[in-house]
């Protein structure tokens, strides 16, 4: 007895102390999305949860964020993601999810198939009928900002016994995911902090620019996130070194093309085909974007810097704006062919303005604007590959082929307001 009581002591400081790392880890994180597929992806393993989802709380919705499930996920390749669709559904006491965000309880349920039915709320099955899958043990927690101010929603499903048999959760994982929910929650309300100073940044550009907006710059930045992750993988990138570039990737995609403060309302704005003139001003936007990164004080910075300045890089290193100082955009170097200043080539262009080059001419392309109708998608498709290894890096495009599927589901989920 005893020793049973030891032992239950030594593993409740042990998962204290994973849990207590852990948040520390989520401290560390800038962007919203990043982080909220962290904290689904360690409330997991907290309590040894086999699936989950996360929910944001948004105009009185819920909107999935992420789901993830080791079961679904075995049977796929390595590397390959669960296919994902973006839902919404109203914040009322009907469903699981929607009374937790509603009351600002917990619901611990042992069986969902078996809920009473004196209790409001009610098991969706469709995503069990749809997937296969059996849903069992449930636990679903609240996401409270510092005021009281409900965030989100975290689920987690099937907690695994040590032989892998699905249990209860138990009133002790309870506690711990109520412990991890409010230090998440914490991080949560500091991301959003950033994001949100990120995005008035944005409008700013949007304002002189009605091109760019914030649909535009989402769509951009999650596509880059995607690009990179399938790349990272088949570069066998460490999974800690991908999460903390992934974290910068989207917090600096969303900031690509921020120098278009800087550029003339007459060019913005203008509905026509530029003169090449007013083309080289446009071209501006990339250096005079970049010094707004000066002094570069932490990687975010550096990063940001590098694609504001080379999202327009070609691989063949035919873009813009080349070899330039970034204070004065004077050309250090000249092509002799164009008298201009020469691009730079291949992996001269750092990775993360050869990603937000792709993502960028795919989200042009498939784009309404005053003087073109969206392309088809099978159109676009053929233009990277015709481009592959001229504009855009080789690799990345084999990439982005890779999570096309996950590219349109992005695409649905931030859909530009006419």
């Amino acid at each position: 007895m005893q020793v049973m009581k030891k032992k239950s002591l030594k593993k409740h400081k042990e998962t204290l102390l994973s849990i207590i790392e852990t948040e520390t880890m989520l401290h560390s994180i800038s962007d919203v999305d990043i982080l909220l597929e962290q904290i689904l992806t360690e409330s997991r393993k907290v309590v040894q949860a086999d699936a989950g989802s996360i929910y944001i709380a948004e105009d009185n919705q819920l909107f999935i964020h992420y789901a993830q499930n080791d079961t679904l996920q075995k049977n796929l390749p390595k590397g390959e993601k669960l296919p994902f669709v973006f839902f919404n559904f109203p914040i009322n006491e009907s469903t699981i999810a929607g009374y937790v965000a509603s009351t600002k309880k917990a619901i611990n349920e042992p069986d969902v198939y078996n809920i009473d039915p004196e209790k409001p709320y009610k098991f969706g099955k469709g995503s069990d009928e749809t997937t296969k899958y059996r849903t069992v043990s449930i636990l679903t927690i609240p996401l409270l900002a510092v005021s009281g101010r409900v965030l989100g929603v975290l689920q987690v499903l099937n907690a695994k016994d040590k032989k892998g048999n699905i249990r209860a959760f138990s009133t002790e994982d309870e506690t711990y995911l109520n412990r991890f929910a409010t230090n998440a929650g914490v991080a949560l309300e500091r991301a959003y902090l950033t994001r949100s100073m990120i995005m008035r940044m944005n409008k700013m550009a949007e304002l002189r620019d009605p091109l760019e907006t914030g649909m535009h710059v989402n769509r951009v930045a999650n596509y880059s996130v995607e690009i990179y992750d399938r790349w990272a993988f088949l570069h066998n990138i460490p999974e800690d070194e991908r999460n903390q570039y992934r974290d910068k990737l989207k917090i600096a995609a969303l900031l690509h093309d921020v120098g278009k403060i800087a550029v003339s309302d007459a060019i913005l704005k203008k509905n026509g085909k530029l003169s090449e003139e007013e083309y080289a001003q446009m071209q501006t936007h990339t250096w005079l974007g970049a010094k707004l990164f000066n002094p570069i004080e932490t990687e975010i910075d550096k990063l940001s810097q590098d694609i504001a300045l080379r999202h327009h890089e070609n691989w063949n290193g035919s873009g813009y704006p080349g070899h330039i100082c970034i204070e004065t955009g004077k050309v250090l170097k000249t092509n002799p062919t164009t008298g201009k200043a020469q691009g730079l080539i291949g992996e001269e262009i750092p990775l993360g303005g050869r990603i937000v080059a792709l993502a960028d001419v795919y989200d042009a392309l498939s784009s309404k604007r005053s003087y073109k109708e969206p392309w088809k998608e099978e159109d676009i498709l053929a233009l990277i590959k015709k481009e592959r290894g001229l504009k855009f890096d080789p690799a990345l495009v084999d990439a982005f082929f890779d999570v096309h599927s996950h590219i349109l589901a992005i695409k649905a989920r931030f859909v530009d307001v006419e």
